[in-house]
Formats: structure tokens, sequence, C-alpha cells
């Protein structure tokens, strides 16, 4: 895909799916459709590898269709803006736990509802693309898939504490002392 396809400002659809294309995704896929106006952009069945680019989680509102390529055999996350679906309508990959780990969108969600971006030390959280192992205060498992400990005493963190902490099943120690969370535990922490 030649990246000057990202000049094509109000395309709606792109759809590129079962071919023989290969190579890396161009950067320039997130310009496309301008301000909202795509509403899918299909390359699905191809032989795509690389790093999905994080810009392709900007296409607002629109359905990202990537099945099918060469992704999963990489050793690279897709970007968290893109697992989350923060801007995109869809993205048919999320459920794919080697691209889209859930400890990694469990570990967002509670940055986001413990005011993460007011922390007195947030190192790589939401990096688009650094391992969560590697964020300020997580340790994980000697694979660095799961999170088994979560340590951010005295780091400035408020708000409250997200249900998605529940869905680090892995997590044997929770060190939150000397911050100023409000509300309950939530009782999705222990099961």
């Amino acid at each position: 895909v030649p990246s000057v396809v990202g000049n094509l400002a109000v395309l709606e659809v792109l759809d590129l799916s079962n071919n023989l294309l290969n190579s890396s995704l161009p950067s320039e896929l997130g310009m496309l459709g301008g301000r909202g106006s795509l509403t899918r952009l299909g390359l699905s069945n191809n032989a795509f590898t690389g790093v999905i680019p994080y810009q392709i989680g900007q296409l607002q509102g629109a359905s990202v269709l990537l099945k099918d390529n060469r992704f999963q055999n990489t050793s690279t996350t897709a970007p968290l803006s893109l697992c989350l679906e923060r801007e995109v309508k869809e993205f048919d990959l999320a459920d794919v736990t080697a691209l889209c780990p859930p400890d990694r969108n469990a570990l967002s969600d509670f940055y986001d509802t413990a005011k993460g971006a007011e922390w007195t030390d947030g190192s790589l959280w939401l990096d688009e693309y650094a391992s969560y192992c590697g964020w300020k205060g997580v340790t994980c498992d000697d694979n660095k898939s799961h999170v088994t400990k979560l340590n951010l005493a005295n780091n400035g963190l408020s708000g409250r504490l997200s249900n998605s902490i529940g869905k680090l099943t892995f997590m044997t120690e929770l060190d939150l002392s000397d911050n100023d969370i409000k509300a309950s535990i939530p009782t999705e922490l222990g099961k």
C-alpha cells in the first residue's frame, strides 16, 4: 500500500481485503478520510507484517479490519489506542491476546480512573507499544504475560479504583498506600 493513500481525504471506504498484498502498513493510513469520513478500512486476508501504525487507531468512527495477516507472528503488540477502540468504531483483532493483552487493557482503565495524568511518576503508562511490564510500578511473571505485582505507593493517585483491576487475575501484591484514592475497593479485586 503506497503512502500517498493517506492523501485520500474524503474517502469513505477502503477495502483491499483478499489480495496478496504484503509488506508493512504505512502510517499515512491514519490520515484516510480526513475528519471522520472513513467508515471502513478493510485489509484482511493479505500478508501484511510488521508493526501496526498507531495512527490507524486515530481513524474516528471507522471499522479497522486486519484479520488474517501476519501481525500475530511478531513480538510487537498492536497500538494501545487501537486495542481499546478509543477512536475507532471496531478493531477486529481487539480480542487477540497476543496483540491486545488483557492485562494491558485493564491497567489502562486503572490509569484512567485513578487520574494517571496527574501521577507523580507515570513512566511509560499508556505508551502505544511499550510492554506494560515496563510501566512504572508494574511487575510481571517470567513470561512477561501477566501482572503479578502493582506498586504505586506514594505516587499521587486519586480518583477511584477501576473494576478492571479485578481482571489482573495473577496479581498477588497490590500497594497503593499513601495516595488519595476515593470510594471503596472494587469487589472484583480478590476474586
